[in-house]
């Protein structure tokens, strides 16, 4: 701050503020080339405007909201100063909130503002699901802001991630001591820092796993469903207590990576144990699951569970296999053996196709562009894989692999690599033109994982791997 007396008298709206020309000159061509003058009146710009931008150049402060945004960067381009325009940005930048995005992207549309506008897309991308619920924000964006914003939160790198879940059949927790944190943990949190099971994501850099997350202490992991939409972790149902005291769960939660925050969204219509969750063109299907033949829908944009039709008679599936692909969802495995469903959401029926073959226990199914991969683990012969063309509706074997006693696994897919993933080992699965093959080389196990892992896929932000150098 200037000992100086002030030598500047600026008249605004019949008012007065005294200040140093050499200060003002500094920040401002504008205070710059009225130097000679003593007295000066400035038009166009509000006393309150002038006021707060020449707090500015003397502190570098910046007060600034979506109320006076406006103003103040008409009279920060009006007085010549960039660096005002710059601080007035930056600062609202940092107060995006889902009420004011909306209105904070008209402003940057006007005053084109493109680094404000583009910060704006980027916080809606963050924030994609409360925004896609907000009518007053997603149902203003045109449709190609709609898939701007969708389209951004899609970008990225795909990183094998897992989720530690209870068996169904598991008695009680077994985590190892060393696991535990002593931390204490407020009863205001969603996340417990105490006996919670982890996710992790493999980076191929370190060739290690890396805590993420934890699940929330409220979300029960045996016996639940968990999926991928729109870059969020869905989990969904499962069991809560043991024996006598066991209870079947509606809540559903979701993690966003980019924010590293969980939440909890409209639990389902019915609760469900041994269900599967899969999502299809924007909606979640919770499918089954112990006793149930039927199917629920997710609409994240209504924030609704609605049912549709049920698996047809006598197919009710618990401990199941499903799988999306072509715009159809297909269930086979568990209680349904070797039986192959598939759902038609545009007609919203079931239909039978063709049997396979195999009468082994399946490990998982997934989906590869037109393609269904089936993986049986046996006992004495290892593992077989059986693929089905969903255009010409026939299975086929496709590849093997021995094995002595392997261990069941779940699988995910990442470009044309099919991850087969259990506590002790993940086999690599590469799918190519016309041959598919077992890698030779397994990547490493998480270390001391608990329960069973549940592959997916995320795209992760870069600050990911720097927030969780470490374990959780």
């Amino acid at each position: 701050i200037c000992r100086e007396e002030p030598d500047l008298v600026i008249e605004v709206s019949g008012r007065r503020i005294k200040a140093h020309k050499s200060i003002l000159a500094e920040k401002s061509d504008y205070f710059k080339a009225r130097l000679s003058r003593s007295i000066l009146q400035v038009k166009g710009v509000s006393y309150n405007t002038l006021k707060l931008l020449i707090d500015y150049i003397y502190s570098s402060g910046m007060e600034v909201n979506k109320g006076n945004i406006v103003d103040v960067i008409t009279g920060a381009k009006f007085l010549q100063i960039p660096c005002a325009v710059q601080s007035a940005m930056d600062t609202i930048k940092g107060q995006l909130s889902l009420e004011n995005c909306y209105e904070i992207l008209n402003i940057a549309k006007k005053q084109r503002l493109n680094e404000l506008k583009e910060a704006t897309y980027k916080f809606m991308s963050d924030n994609f699901l409360n925004v896609l619920r907000d009518p007053s924000v997603y149902g203003h964006l045109t449709g190609a802001e709609r898939d701007l914003i969708l389209k951004r939160r899609m970008e990225g790198k795909k990183y094998l991630v897992v989720a530690e879940i209870n068996d169904v059949f598991d008695r009680g927790s077994s985590r190892p001591q060393s696991r535990e944190s002593s931390r204490p943990q407020s009863p205001s949190s969603i996340v417990s820092l105490e006996e919670n099971h982890l996710i992790y994501y493999y980076d191929e850099a370190r060739k290690d796993w890396i805590a993420l997350t934890r699940l929330p202490e409220e979300a029960n992991t045996k016996g639940c469903g968990m999926c991928i939409m729109y870059n969020y972790i869905f989990i969904a149902g499962g069991i809560k207590g043991y024996g006598d005291k066991a209870k079947l769960s509606d809540r559903v939660f979701c993690y966003n990576p980019v924010t590293d925050c969980w939440s909890e969204i409209r639990p389902l219509n019915q609760p469900r144990s041994q269900l599967k969750l899969v999502s299809l063109d924007g909606y979640l299907y919770a499918v089954g699951g112990e006793c149930l033949f039927t199917v629920e829908k997710y609409d994240p944009r209504m924030d609704r569970w609605t049912p549709v039709s049920p698996l047809p008679k006598g197919a009710f599936a618990v401990a199941h296999e499903a799988t999306t692909c072509s715009g159809e969802i297909y269930v086979s495995g568990g209680s349904l053996f070797y039986r192959l469903l598939k759902y038609d959401p545009k007609r919203d029926e079931w239909q039978e196709c063709s049997y396979n073959n195999s009468r082994k226990k399946s490990a998982d199914m997934v989906a590869f562009k037109n393609f269904i991969y089936r993986f049986d683990v046996n006992r004495d012969q290892g593992i077989n894989v059986f693929k089905y063309n969903t255009i010409a509706k026939v299975w086929s074997e496709c590849a093997s692999l021995r094995q002595s006693n392997p261990l069941p696994f779940r699988c995910t897919v990442i470009g044309n690599v099919i991850f087969c993933v259990n506590k002790c080992s993940t086999l690599q699965f590469t799918v190519e033109e016309e041959t598919a093959r077992f890698e030779a080389e397994d990547l490493k196990a998480p270390y001391e994982t608990k329960g069973v892992l549940f592959p997916l896929v995320l795209i992760l932000p870069e600050k990911a791997e720097k927030r969780n150098s470490g374990k959780l």
